[in-house]
């Protein structure tokens, strides 16, 4: 049963295209609700588990980084290896999209985040021995992005069963939080360790960090999983999830918005070592304080999120997200200025989380329980193709144009997208009226 205080923060909704009627939250701007998910001792553990793992991702990270061009010296292969370990999310997130949906997510987790441990493993023996070269770190990438196919689906819809539909924006912004708190801790440790001890002790704290992961979802009481009716076999099932969305008009409009914003805004990063170094003429910790600007930013954001999302509509929180990244990204482009650049920067990456958590809360919260995983797999499949995409559309631009016209008009790419899809979205409501009171 519902606290009072819980059911006091609820309201009825009209039925979405399931036919089940939902709730959502209201009520009051509250920092005591900024911890709202932490109630359900099942979101507790997922997310001390996740992140400490995630600092470990990102010290594996940083260090993959520093090794490839150690070994190589190729700014060329750093691209490829980032792209390898996204690539397989093109072809297996649909997938793990049907995985989700068809066995107990916490089964599906618990053997991703175990074949993860082993390839981080594997990379500090490997570094451990000395006997490391660029097609083994190139190899271990795309078996680690065949096991995050499998992994965010279920881990992203596997939210609203250990919270509840009504701390479900909590729960995500503190997720968002909880990765970009990662982003600044993890590099930090991994540069100090590094300098200190070597690279190898990077690669295997992380894959140490996974026990916590399988700690957490081993200790987890959850009811008996019971899968939906399914039609077809394993691959009409897991096609099943494009028709759903595209007969879906809002999940459709969301994916994309959210593809749009992906490939001509996200890149941004991809850039910003040529920005700093031949633009801002910074040298590597100037790099670091852009990177820390942006990570500190996003981090407000989620918390900003988690506190005051229920009180705002999700429509101006995600429009409102998109339209303040795109005007920081433009002012960035045209600044030479450090400190600018990084309110630029913290701001952009404010106003990303905004959009991104609003965007995720929505479609979890509009699509059937049923067809949740394979959504997301989608979702995962677009977080994952935007990557290599708009790397590579960032790159070309930036080759003939230069890399502040690349990013103003990257800005302004989604800025009129988000104005467009405002209208669409402003249609759709009227002719809904029309019928309605017909």
């Amino acid at each position: 049963m519902r606290s009072t205080e819980q059911i006091e923060h609820t309201a009825p909704v009209p039925e979405e295209l399931t036919g089940r009627p939902r709730r959502v939250p209201t009520g009051g701007v509250s920092w005591r609700r900024t911890f709202s998910a932490f109630q359900y001792r099942n979101y507790r553990l997922y997310f001390i588990g996740q992140l400490v793992s995630l600092i470990g991702t990102w010290m594996t990270s940083t260090a993959q980084g520093w090794l490839v061009y150690q070994l190589t010296g190729s700014k060329a292969l750093l691209g490829i290896v980032a792209a390898v370990g996204t690539a397989p999310m093109l072809v297996f997130s649909t997938w793990g999209g049907w995985a989700a949906d068809r066995f107990p997510k916490r089964s599906v987790l618990l053997y991703t985040q175990v074949a993860m441990m082993i390839l981080s493993f594997a990379m500090a023996a490997l570094v451990w021995t000395r006997v490391i070269q660029p097609w083994q770190i190139i190899a271990l990438g795309a078996f680690g992005g065949v096991a995050m196919a499998f992994d965010m689906p279920a881990r992203q819809s596997f939210v609203v069963e250990i919270a509840s539909r009504e701390d479900l924006m909590n729960a995500i912004s503190l997720n968002s939080a909880m990765f970009n708190g990662a982003r600044i801790v993890g590099p930090a440790i991994a540069g100090f360790l590094m300098a200190k001890v070597g690279i190898a002790i990077c690669f295997f704290i992380d894959g140490v960090s996974f026990l916590a992961v399988l700690a957490g979802l081993l200790m987890m009481r959850l009811p008996p999983h019971s899968p939906g009716a399914t039609a077809g076999g394993a691959l009409a099932q897991a096609l099943e999830g494009f028709r759903y969305v595209w007969h879906h008009v809002r999940v459709r409009t969301i994916f994309i918005l959210f593809a749009i914003v992906g490939i001509f805004g996200w890149s941004y990063s991809v850039l910003m070592p040529a920005f700093a170094q031949d633009v801002l003429h910074l040298g590597s910790q100037g790099y670091g304080l852009l990177l820390g600007a942006s990570g500190v930013g996003a981090l407000l954001g989620a918390l900003t999120t988690a506190a005051f999302g229920t009180s705002f509509s999700p429509r101006t929180l995600a429009f409102s997200g998109v339209w303040l990244f795109s005007a920081m990204l433009v002012i960035f482009s045209f600044n030479r200025n450090l400190t600018i650049a990084m309110i630029c920067l913290a701001a952009s990456g404010f106003g990303m989380m905004l959009f991104f958590s609003t965007s995720n809360t929505t479609v979890q919260t509009i699509v059937s329980d049923e067809m949740r995983g394979r959504v997301m797999g989608i979702w995962a499949l677009i977080f994952g193709g935007m990557i290599p995409f708009g790397s590579l559309e960032a790159g070309a631009v930036a080759h003939y144009f230069g890399t502040p016209a690349t990013l103003a008009v990257g800005g302004i790419v989604c800025a009129v997208a988000a104005f467009v899809t405002l209208i669409v979205v402003r249609r759709r409501d009227a002719q809904l009226a029309t019928a309605a009171g017909a």
